[in-house]
């Protein structure tokens, strides 16, 4: 698989696209803002969108995504119980000084469980909420892939500081990926390195209390 990484916006996130190896049709994840930036990117893979997914919609993860679905015609996936907050983006930014954001209606929902075949990958959605109520995480087996959002870092996890985090839930879900996945599992995150499942396991400290369950 081909993954290209894009750190955008004041808060550095991670926009992902993805696609087969010489694939001309792909996937973004999380276009959180800079769309100019993403459009000329995909202009110069000369790439299909066929799907804008999203992991959850804190503002640096969705900010772009009305002007790339409208440039591409992509459809968006979007966690069923925060399709309000992308219909409503600037309602949820909690600080000045961000946006302003355009909103979007989602065109797909997804809960967790379902199994998507877009631009020739073949993904799972999981239900990986704690950092925000309805976070997924995207997996894609076959690739040995997961695009993780705001759960795991490369040597941390996701606040549970803003409304709908939480600490015991995040735990949960942290266990059910690093449960359920292999060890050379390639992790993309929402922010910071882009890391394994092993290195995870090894190294970092917030996951030692699920070694105690």
């Amino acid at each position: 698989m081909d993954v290209r990484s894009f750190t955008v916006g004041q808060v550095a996130e991670n926009c992902y696209i993805a696609r087969p190896d010489g694939g001309d049709h792909c996937i973004v994840v999380d276009p959180g803002d800079e769309p100019e930036r993403l459009l000329r990117a995909i202009d110069e893979l000369g790439v299909t969108v066929d799907a804008i997914l999203l992991t959850h919609t804190h503002f640096d993860h969705v900010g772009a995504v009305a002007p790339l679905a409208r440039e591409t015609g992509a459809e968006v996936w979007c966690p069923e119980i925060e399709l309000p907050v992308l219909a409503d983006i600037m309602a949820f930014v909690p600080w000045p000084g961000f946006g302003p954001f355009e909103s979007w209606e989602a065109e797909h929902s997804v809960a967790g469980g379902e199994h998507l075949s877009l631009a020739g990958l073949e993904i799972d959605v999981v239900f990986t909420p704690g950092h925000s109520p309805g976070h997924v995480t995207y997996a894609i087996p076959g690739e040995s892939a997961l695009f993780s959002g705001d759960v795991l870092f490369r040597g941390s996890v996701g606040r549970v500081d803003l409304p709908g985090g939480d600490w015991p839930t995040l735990l949960e879900s942290l266990g059910t990926l690093v449960d359920g996945y292999p060890e050379d599992t390639v992790v993309y995150p929402g922010h910071m390195g882009i890391t394994t499942l092993g290195a995870e396991r090894a190294t970092n400290p917030f996951l030692a209390e699920l070694a105690g369950r």
